[in-house]
């Protein structure tokens, strides 16, 4: 199959935009239920159902509860990759309207987890449709659009099992996460560190007695903010020194992920009573990881604070585990360690990507709505994500080639009066149409 005809390209535009009414109705079908992390079995029917609907070859549902569809039958897969998990609605009073019921305008949408992100799954659905209608899947491929769970208790746990239980390893994984209209290529990592310090409890009137273990947590904690903080100089050299090369033989990819940062996210105790030392104290630390940075690295910069080694036999410092069990009642345990990953602009999924979008658009700007417009034509079309992905598995853990291209926005995700836009629910249709034809003519096999 030859690359795509400003016929087929113009086509492909009007059949996204004229499924536009289709796909709202779509997304407002799915954001009517609720469909947190472990409970998203209703999205799951309302996509399965809509898959069939418009003719997709063949529609799965694995043990862990992932929905995905097939459309073609070559062995190569290019697959869409889209959480259908959402966060809670938080405060309700925080909220202008329904998070559920939702609402419409002529260019919005509103609802719980409208940009974040079950838009992607939306435009993914029919942008397969329209690549079926138009016979633009190439006849070695094998088209897979998937839902997942779990994304947003734990990034990438889906993709682990669809790749390792399920044995589905895509050529390459488009995130349909949102990307405000730019086109990304990775983002930083993160991990779930826990710190534990043990003390001595005695009783409060006489604090010499024991062994305060909070007093020592509290000498661990100014360090880890000076890590955070502080610059490569001194001691506790801080993070920002993955971005210098003599720290960091990864410091090109650094700078442009950005630098990594530890923060406490929470804190607890063990203490006999009100009147008594603390025995026990535990944090959690918030690591997001640059390139050059793994998990073991950062345990074990944790693990050399100078308090952390003055305290060295009543110190522990570990990894979370994750062991929730899906909707169906899987339990696959894994680590809270989500590896960073990127692709650079010279990798031909990023290359077909680009081309793909101008051959469309003939624009390299991002484009929007109107209201968008301003805070999106200031960034790169080629850019990185703030938060974490499920690219951390797929391609962080196993390799596989995985690209950002989304409907919504980043500042959406998680907040209240969340909302998308109508047009990038079309924009996105017809970017995920056009790519399998221009991406397997840049990379015959």
């Amino acid at each position: 199959m030859s690359k795509l005809t400003n016929e087929q390209l113009t086509e492909i535009k009007e059949k996204a935009k004229n499924y536009q009414k289709d796909m709202v109705a779509f997304l407002r079908n799915i954001v009517k239920y609720p469909g947190e992390s472990c409970g998203e079995k209703d999205h799951v029917k309302v996509i399965e159902a809509e898959m069939t609907k418009v003719g997709f070859d063949e529609v799965h549902i694995d043990n862990m509860g992932n929905v995905y569809g097939f459309m073609g039958k070559g062995k190569r897969i290019f697959a869409f990759d889209a959480h259908i998990d959402t966060v809670g609605i938080g405060n309700r009073d925080n909220w202008n309207f329904d998070p559920y019921e939702g609402f419409e305008d002529d260019t919005k949408i509103g609802g719980r987890g409208v940009s974040d992100q079950l838009g992607g799954i939306v435009s993914s659905v029919y942008g397969a449709k329209i690549m079926k209608e138009m016979n633009l899947i190439p006849d070695d491929v094998k088209i897979m659009v998937v839902g997942t769970v779990q994304e947003e208790d734990c990034d990438g746990l889906c993709w682990q099992y669809i790749i390792k239980e399920d044995r589905i390893v895509p050529e390459f994984v488009v995130s349909t996460e949102p990307t405000d209209g730019g086109i990304y290529r990775g983002h930083r990592g993160r991990m779930e560190i826990r710190v534990d310090v043990k003390g001595i409890s005695c009783h409060g009137s006489a604090p010499e007695r024991g062994d305060n273990a909070i007093y020592k947590m509290a000498d661990i904690l100014e360090e880890v903010r000076a890590l955070n903080d502080n610059d490569a100089n001194g001691e506790i050299k801080g993070l920002v020194k993955m971005l210098d090369p003599k720290f960091n033989k990864e410091a090109e990819a650094a700078n442009f992920l950005g630098r990594g940062t530890v923060t406490v996210s929470q804190i607890g105790y063990t203490s006999p009573s009100r009147c008594a030392v603390a025995d026990g104290c535990w944090v959690s630390l918030d690591r997001r990881m640059t390139a050059g940075e793994t998990f073991e690295s950062c345990l074990q910069e944790i693990r050399n604070l100078p308090a952390c080694k003055k305290y060295e036999k009543d110190v522990k410092v570990s990894m979370y585990n994750y062991d929730s069990a899906s909707y169906t009642g899987l339990v696959y345990p894994i680590e809270c360690y989500f590896p960073t990953w990127w692709l650079t602009p010279e990798d031909p999924l990023c290359k077909s990507m680009v081309e793909t979008y101008k051959s469309l658009f003939n624009t390299d700007k991002r484009m929007g709505e109107s209201d968008t417009l301003e805070m999106r034509e200031k960034r790169p079309l080629l850019d990185k994500w703030t938060f974490s992905t499920n690219g951390v598995t797929i391609k962080g853990r196993n390799g596989v080639d995985c690209i950002g291209f989304g409907p919504g926005a980043e500042s959406q995700a998680h907040a209240p009066n969340e909302i998308t836009w109508k047009k990038d629910l079309v924009t996105c249709a017809a970017m995920y149409a056009a790519l399998p034809t221009t991406h397997a003519e840049n990379v015959k096999k």
